[in-house]
């Protein structure tokens, strides 16, 4: 089929490695400091094929951004659909983050705020929408066993995990020298379950933690 449709395959090719490369970049040195040429010649390819693909690089930084988001959204929706122990679905949750976003050291998302806020501003829309469903699904379930107290208002709980989960990524209020991100994410994680377990709950979440530092 490859040989049968080369013009249809070859620029979907194409296209999707320009994705995974910019990605990678984009991660390491962030959205405003990779220029169309660093990737071209990163890629050993003319900036000329990358504009066959995207017609400038805000077109570029909006497509990677919303490809990262759907690959992280659909992972989590994954772990979610195998209906795990709240308490081990959110630590499921924050290592396959923390796996697919290991290459992050530029405080990326602080670039494109500050100089792709329209795209930043979607990008955050999804993410809302996609924690909120994820955490107050975790939190109604952790109820209903009885591991979350039972007088949570599951809206502001979700909500104020968003806040959360998005403020410890602002390096100017977390800088890295002081937290590196694996360190962060644990420490905010439990600092969040702490606020909501049931002392059966609290068994579970210590076995975790205990394990983790094993």
């Amino acid at each position: 089929m490859f040989l049968k449709f080369p013009c249809l395959t070859l620029p979907l090719i194409m296209r999707e490695k320009i994705i995974q490369k910019a990605t990678e970049m984009f991660l390491n040195l962030g959205f405003k400091s990779v220029t169309m040429d660093d990737l071209a010649h990163e890629m050993g390819i003319s900036k000329k094929t990358i504009y066959s693909h995207y017609k400038n690089k805000t077109d570029l930084v909006q497509q990677t951004a919303m490809a990262m988001s759907d690959f992280i959204v659909c992972g989590i929706d994954d772990i979610v659909s195998l209906q795990k122990n709240p308490i081990e679905e959110l630590y499921e949750i924050k290592r396959f983050v923390m796996t697919h976003l290991k290459d992050e050291k530029s405080s990326p998302l602080y670039q494109l705020q500050k100089y792709y806020p329209k795209i930043h501003s979607a990008l955050k829309e999804i993410q809302f929408e996609s924690t909120h469903r994820c955490v107050a699904d975790n939190v109604k379930r952790g109820m209903e066993l009885g591991i979350y107290r039972d007088n949570l208002n599951v809206e502001f709980v979700s909500r104020i995990y968003f806040m959360g989960i998005t403020s410890i990524k602002d390096n100017s209020m977390f800088p890295t020298e002081i937290f590196s991100k694996a360190e962060i994410l644990d420490l905010y994680l439990e600092y969040h379950l702490r606020g909501i377990v049931t002392p059966e709950g609290r068994k579970i979440l210590n076995s975790i933690i205990n394990s983790n530092k094993e």
